[in-house]
């Protein structure tokens, strides 16, 4: 199986990143952050800094650069541009930019800035918030309240009166930092009235169009450039403080400026999983039939609102069949960076608070937790007429239950010496989706084809899959096709997030193939063509005619042409009116829990995944494990905490704690493939969100199948299982 095809140069240091890029005259840049979490700055003196050796700006919102706030964008809302004011909604808010003959100049310079502030009172915990939580906007197409009742019941109260078995529990998730090894950067070059930005994100053209309304240009004049990108998950989906600022300052500088957070700026001036806090209730049947479901949600969000973390909407809206669903989303302002998209926005904590609440209901009905979620599995979501395209759940269950050896699993756990040793399990469900997508694909002279978009592989194994599909529609050995993405100079290919870009390039590349090849067969049939007059056909790199074959690289020479050009454009279509679509999964987790020290361990993990057709079977375990690593980070190790000045107090990669190898045991990882060409003519669906979803709620589920102990937020600390 064909691995990265991007692998040799990232593992030699020959992938040219952002900042690895360098240029004549080339100046940096430095991000000078606020000192307080809420208020104004009403003077920023300089003068020291201008003074200091190497200066050549300082910028502040009172001495600004020339931007302006982009149009809304339509996936990502309304973009931050810096120093557009003096308001400060958050501490670490970027407040002014030092640029210099080094980096280290600019950076010895920055505190050099004497910032006076009028301080005003912060809103920063959480549960203070809460008084003040406002209902969130539309998420995902539907209203913050949704009520699904069944015909005779006036409120879901009155299910929860009358049902047998009722579980009420509250379940908290903490602030993530997306923590990408490449930090938010960019290098900006200008060329006359055109502009060249080399930044890491997620989608060259959204980016082009930010930048270019940012600063009052034409789209076509912007031009940005990110073949490799070192880590997204979300938080590279918009353009970062970096690249505006650096745009802007080498327009007004006239020369090359490259600027990058640190970073402890990352943790600070970008953009984080918002907390929250999950009410689930569920009433039951003694069979464990759902009678009643209830989901209430709040998440943290920044003073403007910008963000709503789609929990309840995310799950308990479409995962299990019920008569009776109340689901609600309120977001509570807070004082605090921004919130925005991370792996699994929505469905990762979401799946933490249900998936919890449904081993709770198991618990309490003495059911397997298997066979309670089969129980309830769904046709459709609740209150709604479109059945699942296509759905293995009940497959995922069972493969792995019998690779994990589920029936083994005792009530109370077992005891290995010191360690109290328990399983867990959940159910994982993300929505496939697919955004607008347009490939081109050049066949050549010499035999070689081009594929290219402008989308960005931040790691996904995008370029890969797009040599796979395109040797699949060409009918080329993979080796004869150069893929190419990361420009916005290129045909736009969308964002690379919401597990959406095989499904949404993949099917493009398949329409921009049929495009190319009739083209091709138009060419070898016209007059004076070598097949001038035949029926022409095309298969294996071969154009056929009535009486003679020739490779298409010679048929192109035949003509004097050196190539041909075809584009393909694929969008969400009429399967929205037909069918509801999702990949599906179940996770399976070990537990050790030193009965001594608290000290929780992940012996075992498994997954098992219906995402449709699999194009690259090595890189989707790849995506799949690493997914699942991001759970058992949520379950145990992540957690960004607020001191009384709204400042991170681990704030950085020293404080904030990841997994490391030592953390995470062999990872075990099975797919059912069942292609789903109702949702794309790949039949492949997303596979890189899911892999997380489910995996802190199963981690928790096995800690209390270990213990005893029910601890109903993450991450799960040493001193909440010190009990006697």
């Amino acid at each position: 199986m064909t691995g990265r095809l991007d692998a040799p140069l990232k593992v030699t240091g020959r992938a040219n990143y952002a900042m690895d890029h360098t240029f004549e005259g080339m100046a940096y840049g430095y991000v000078v952050v606020s000192t307080v979490a809420h208020g104004q700055v009403s003077a920023m003196d300089v003068t020291a800094a201008k003074d200091a050796p190497g200066v050549i700006a300082v910028y502040t919102p009172f001495d600004r650069l020339d931007l302006r706030t982009p149009p809304i964008s339509p996936i990502m809302g309304e973009t931050w541009v810096p120093l557009r004011n003096t308001d400060v909604e958050h501490y670490g808010q970027p407040i002014g930019f030092v640029v210099a003959e080094s980096f280290e100049q600019a950076r010895d310079a920055a505190p050099l800035i004497d910032v006076t502030y009028d301080e005003k009172p912060a809103l920063l915990s959480f549960d203070d918030g809460l008084a003040s939580a406002e209902d969130a906007p539309e998420s995902r197409g539907n209203p913050p309240q949704i009520e699904v009742l069944a015909d005779g019941v006036e409120s879901i109260e009155d299910v929860f009166a009358e049902a047998p078995v009722v579980v009420d529990h509250t379940y908290r998730t903490a602030t993530q930092n997306h923590a990408a090894m490449e930090p938010h950067s960019a290098v900006a070059v200008w060329d006359g009235s055109e502009l060249t930005v080399y930044t890491g994100n997620q989608g060259s053209n959204l980016i082009a169009v930010e930048i270019a309304g940012a600063l009052d240009l034409e789209v076509s004049a912007v031009h940005v450039i990110n073949p490799y990108v070192g880590g997204a998950f979300g938080g590279k989906g918009r353009t970062s403080t970096p690249a505006f600022l650096a745009a802007a300052a080498a327009k007004a500088l006239g020369r090359p400026v490259k600027a990058a957070l640190t970073r402890e700026q990352v943790f600070t001036a970008t953009a984080t999983r918002a907390a929250t806090l999950q009410k689930v209730t569920i009433g039951a049947d003694p069979d464990g039939t759902i009678l009643g479901l209830r989901h209430d949600s709040w998440s943290s969000t920044p003073m403007s609102r910008s963000f709503v973390e789609p929990t309840s909407h995310g799950t308990s809206r479409e995962w299990y069949a019920t008569k009776n669903l109340s689901i609600s989303q309120k977001m509570v302002p807070l004082n605090i960076p921004p919130t925005t998209f991370m792996r699994a926005p929505g469905e990762a904590p979401g799946s933490f608070a249900l998936e919890s609440a449904m081993d709770e209901l198991a618990v309490a009905l003495g059911m397997d937790p298997i066979e309670l979620r089969k129980r309830n599995s769904s046709l459709a979501p609740p209150g709604k007429d479109l059945q699942w395209s296509s759905k293995h759940l009940d497959e995922c269950f069972d493969v792995g239950a019998r690779e994990f050896r589920w029936s083994q699993r005792r009530p109370g756990g077992h005891v290995d010496g010191d360690w109290l040793v328990g399983v867990g399990m959940a159910t994982a469900m993300f929505p496939a989706l697919r955004f607008p997508a347009t490939v081109g694909i050049t066949l050549h002279a010499d035999g070689t084809a081009e594929v290219a978009t402008s989308g960005a592989d931040p790691g996904t194994g995008l370029l890969s899959v797009m040599s796979a599909v395109g040797a699949e529609s060409l009918d080329l050995a993979p080796e004869r096709i150069t893929p190419k993405l990361g420009d916005s100079q290129l045909p736009p290919g969308g964002m690379s997030g919401g597990s959406t870009a095989t499904a949404s390039v993949g099917t493009a590349i398949m329409l921009a193939a049929s495009e190319v090849l009739d083209s091709l067969v138009a060419l070898a049939s016209a007059a004076g063509a070598p097949f001038e007059g035949q029926e022409v056909t095309y298969a294996d790199g071969l154009v056929h005619g009535d009486t003679a074959t020739m490779p298409f690289g010679e048929l192109l020479r035949a003509v004097g042409r050196d190539s041909v050009t075809a584009t393909g454009s694929s969008s969400p279509g009429e399967e929205l009116t037909k069918h509801s679509f999702s990949s599906f999964g179940a996770q399976f987790c070990e537990v050790r829990v030193h009965r001594l020290t608290g000290e929780t361990r992940v012996s075992r993990l498994l997954g098992v995944f219906d995402g449709g057709r699999i194009i690259n079977d090595k890189l989707a375990r790849s995506q799949i494990k690493g997914g699942m690593i991001w759970g058992v980070s949520a379950a145990l190790h992540e957690a960004l905490e607020l001191d009384p000045d709204g400042r991170f107090a681990n704030g950085d990669f020293a404080g904030y704690l990841l997994p490391v190898n030592a953390d995470i045991p062999e990872i075990d990882v099975h797919f059912v493939q069942y292609p789903d060409t109702f949702h794309n003519a790949v039949g492949a669906r997303g596979i890189g969100e899911i892999a997380t979803v489910g995996v802190a709620a199963a981690v928790a589920n096995a800690v209390y199948n270990a213990t005893g102990v029910r601890v109903r937020h993450i991450p799960i600390m040493i001193e909440d299982l010190l009990v006697d």
